[in-house]
């Protein structure tokens, strides 16, 4: 078995019966709406013990976070580790030539004159989405 969070969640998606799709697929907006309360509900576990901890609940609700958002892509048939790696080469087009990235108050890296955006649509692309592609039903045992 996978160690990736990818596998994993696909292990536990096919051994629970729950929807998995192979590729990038609109779904209903019921499931839609399941999975984005399934998001918001592990997201605000997450900012409850972000500040007061302990570590060990903080650790354990990211990891919540993380799971559950691999769940959702593979509902939704997106390879979300390719998803990711475009968004980090985005993401490293950030630093300008000198190796430096510019920085608000707050620390958090600005997108610079060399930021390249996600081609996020082009991956999907590649996973064979098509826009506007109707839902297709589960694909258990894949």
């Amino acid at each position: 078995m996978s160690s990736s969070p990818a596998g994993l969640v696909r292990a536990f998606h096919l051994a629970f019966g729950l929807d998995v799709r192979t590729t990038p697929t609109e779904v209903s907006p019921g499931l839609a709406a399941h999975r984005a309360e399934l998001l918001a509900e592990e997201a605000a576990e997450v900012a409850e013990v972000s500040v007061a901890g302990p570590l060990d609940r903080l650790a354990h609700e990211l990891a919540d976070v993380v799971y559950v958002a691999y769940g959702t892509a593979l509902v939704h048939g997106i390879d979300l580790d390719a998803v990711i790696a475009e968004v980090h080469r985005s993401n490293m087009t950030k630093l300008g030539p000198d190796g430096r990235a510019g920085r608000r108050a707050d620390g958090k890296v600005l997108k610079g004159e060399h930021y390249e955006a996600p081609d996020v649509p082009g991956v999907l692309r590649r996973q064979g989405w098509a826009p506007g592609t109707p839902e297709t039903p589960e694909t258990p045992g894949v």
